[in-house]
Parts: structure tokens; sequence; C-alpha cells
């Protein structure tokens, strides 16, 4: 009787490891970060820099999308507004733009660039996990030019949070009200 060949039970090997790891994944309990969906309450900014803040909202329902307006530190129902969120995209509003500054410190950002806003939509902002089916986030800092001209930019903390779960996005910005493209105090 012949012995298989090492490659056959080498890849045999890998085959019942990468098995074992997606179900050992698939019995374990994520823990959600410990943030709260933001109560929004609109206020005005003038002429401000505001940030850098954190705020939670809840993006979890597949038919809608949950905007949010830099200018009044706010999710939106109605009115101008700067992003939206919807399950695990984001997006510019119509006549804005979101340029990736990659995965550098949040506050090492201190002026939005001039130029290079050529994203209506983040793509892939995210890493997924094979092994326990989660989302989290790249880390890279993103300069917004609104519609009407100020700035932002903003970091997707968490994907996850403890009244939610999935599509619960936790986000840290910066805006600056008053029209330049300083957006650090």
């Amino acid at each position: 009787m012949s012995r298989p060949p090492i490659l056959v039970l080498a890849l045999a090997g890998a085959f019942l490891l990468l098995v074992a790891s997606l179900v050992i994944g698939s019995f374990t309990t994520p823990g959600f970060p410990p943030y709260a969906v933001t109560v929004p309450q609109e206020a005005l900014v003038g002429e401000s820099i505001v940030g850098p803040s954190t705020y939670t909202l809840d993006a979890s329902a597949g038919d809608g999308w949950r905007r949010f307006d830099f200018a009044r530190n706010a999710v939106v129902e109605s009115g101008s507004w700067d992003i939206a969120f919807r399950r695990n995209n984001m997006i510019a509003a119509p006549g804005a733009g979101i340029a990736d500054l990659g995965a550098v410190a949040f506050d090492s950002v201190r002026e939005a660039p001039a130029e290079g806003y050529v994203n209506p939509s983040v793509e892939k902002w995210y890493r997924y996990s094979m092994l326990s089916h989660l989302l989290t986030s790249k880390h890279h800092v993103y300069a917004v030019r609104t519609a009407d001209g100020h700035y932002a930019k903003i970091e997707i903390l968490a994907y996850y949070c403890r009244d939610v779960g999935a599509a619960c996005y936790t986000v840290r910005y910066a805006f600056q009200g008053n029209g330049t493209r300083r957006v650090a105090k």
C-alpha cells in the first residue's frame, strides 16, 4: 500500500485547520464597543471649529440613509446634509466630496487638502475577518468638502455598538465652520 503524497497531506491538514477555525469563530460572541447611540441635538456651529468630537449613529436600516450635517452637528431628518451612512456604506452629499488621507493619526491632519475630492463614496473603509465575520475600521482619516465649501475630517472608529450591534457607526470628526481648510484648533 502506498502513502499519499506529502502535498496532499499538507493540503488536507490546512483544510481541516481552516474548517476548525471557521467553526470556532462561529461560536464566539463578539464584544461590542461600549458606545451608545448619540441623541441628536441640533446646534448650529456658525463660524467656529467643532471637534474633535465623537458621534455614534444607527445606520442598520437597509432601506434608508442616516444623514449627518456638520453645520448642525447632528444626524438630521431633513434639510441639507454632508455625509450619510447605510449599513457598511458612507457617501458624500450631492456636490460634496471625500478624499482618503490614508492611515494617518487623526490629530496630525491640521488642514484639509485643496484638491482630490473625487470620491462620492468611501469604498472598503473596513477590514473583514473571515474568522469572526466582523468589520473593523482601517482607521483611515477622510477629508470632506461639503457642498457649500466647508471642510471637515472624519475617522470611523467602530462599526458596532452595544445598543444596535452592527451598522452602528462611531466616528471622530472635526469641522471648520468659517470655510477655511483648517480642521484642527
